[in-house]
């Protein structure tokens, strides 16, 4: 993202789930913030709710394929049938790689209708060994003018997304950062 404007992104991967995405939603909410989830299709099958909760409340999405999928571990057109999947119901031209990562040619085919994001700032929330400061301290000692943050709303997550989420925004607003959606 562009580094001139203090701007930064939060986004979400994995959900959304019940357990995590709608204290993320207040969390956002109570702060003005905006984000970008992530979305995976299968979730938003199961909670549609939540989906068109994140929508209403002015928040960008993108694809974050129907079941999870290693690409690595996956032939090209199941991987692109089930990024297919997930944008009948995403309906978006961002897309995110589960674990980062995804073959060349996948990634060759998908730069043809995606903007393919990833990000420069691991939370580490996911990581079940880390603690929630440890979690917050990936973010702080990080950021800089267009800086991408990545949380997860799953539920390995929520510990640390609790203790962090809320502390990041505040440290961004106190900074005179504006939190943005990726468009």
């Amino acid at each position: 993202m562009p580094r001139h404007d203090k701007k930064v992104y939060l986004t979400f991967d994995d959900g959304p789930i019940p357990e995590i995405t709608p204290f993320i939603l207040d969390i956002l909410k109570k702060y003005q913030a905006k984000a970008t989830f992530f979305c995976v299709g299968e979730n938003i099958k199961k909670n549609p709710h939540l989906f068109q909760r994140i929508l209403a409340e002015g928040h960008q999405v993108g694809n974050h394929t129907y079941n999870h999928l290693k690409g690595w571990e996956t032939n090209d057109e199941q991987y692109l049938i089930n990024v297919a999947q997930c944008q009948e119901l995403t309906q978006t031209d961002l897309f995110r790689p589960p674990y980062a990562k995804a073959t060349k040619s996948q990634l060759r085919q998908l730069y043809q209708s995606y903007r393919v994001i990833m990000w420069d700032i691991m939370s580490g929330d996911f990581d079940l060994n880390l603690s929630p400061q440890k979690c917050l301290e990936n973010v702080l000692s990080n950021i800089k003018n267009g800086s991408v943050i990545i949380f997860h709303d799953n539920i390995k997550a929520i510990p640390r997304v609790k203790y962090a989420l809320p502390k990041t925004i505040e440290f961004l607003l106190k900074n005179n950062y504006q939190l943005a959606r990726i468009d």
